[in-house]
């Protein structure tokens, strides 16, 4: 039997939130990997491997577009942050009648993931972060990133002052925590199990990936996952995680 796929836009007083659905049984919410520029549902495809296809035979799927990219939209303020969009995909869970999930996230998706970690333990069962974000040494390049999305959508925001954007800006990557949404000292706090898949390049640092496996009471760290002849023991070992903690 085909995979059923629902398509749709959850509006949220001014913001609005593109998201699909695959398949049915336990849910897992994915958090795309892309940046703020393009962590939306299509940059899935460029993955080592697309979760979607991965898990839709067996698991409620939940795929979304974040806030201004991708179809998503929603204000710019100087008061923005990491729980601005663990807000949004909270709100997008509940709107879809969903208690608790596992998430799945990659790049500034595992910040995503994180930040879910800290806020909703008790609704996170499980998280997966695929090579997430951090700091180390790195920060003119998130600043490059940042400068060229304000670039792209600015024209959409005549609401956003310099301030707002610098507002945001700073509360996003103005800080000197290793991983960007969760303060170090709140790491070894978090009460959810984390599969962590290593990153290995300057915007996903083998140092961030490793300091969460480090303070993370419960969590496992997958050194190789990337290339080909990896990727099956890699997506065995996700499946597994998966399963474990969906019963």
């Amino acid at each position: 039997m085909a995979t059923v796929r629902t398509m749709a836009n959850f509006e949220k007083g001014s913001i609005s939130l593109r998201y699909e659905t695959w398949g049915s049984g336990p849910a897992v919410l994915l958090l795309a990997p892309g940046g703020l520029r393009a962590s939306r549902i299509e940059t899935w495809s460029a993955a080592p491997w697309n979760p979607i296809d991965a898990l839709k035979d067996r698991y409620r799927v939940v795929a979304m577009d974040q806030r201004n990219t991708g179809t998503s939209f929603a204000p710019i303020r100087g008061s923005d942050g990491w729980s601005t969009y663990a807000s949004d995909q909270l709100a997008l869970v509940d709107h879809l009648g969903i208690e608790q999930f596992c998430v799945m996230g990659m790049c500034i998706g595992g910040a995503f993931v994180l930040e879910l970690a800290r806020e909703a333990p008790d609704r996170v069962l499980a998280g997966v972060a695929m090579q997430p974000i951090g700091l180390d040494a790195n920060r003119d390049e998130f600043r490059a990133i940042f400068d060229d999305w304000r670039g792209t959508i600015g024209g959409d925001h005549p609401e956003a002052s310099d301030a707002d954007w610098d507002g945001c800006w700073e509360n996003l990557f103005g800080g000197d925590d290793a991983l960007w949404s969760v303060p170090d000292d709140v790491l070894p706090t978090l009460d959810v199990p984390l599969l962590v898949l290593q990153g290995n390049d300057v915007y996903h640092p083998t140092s961030a990936s490793r300091r969460v496996a480090e303070l993370v009471p419960d969590a496992t760290l997958v050194e190789r996952w990337k290339e080909p002849a990896d990727q099956p023991s890699a997506r065995a070992a996700v499946d597994a995680f998966l399963a474990e903690h969906t019963g």
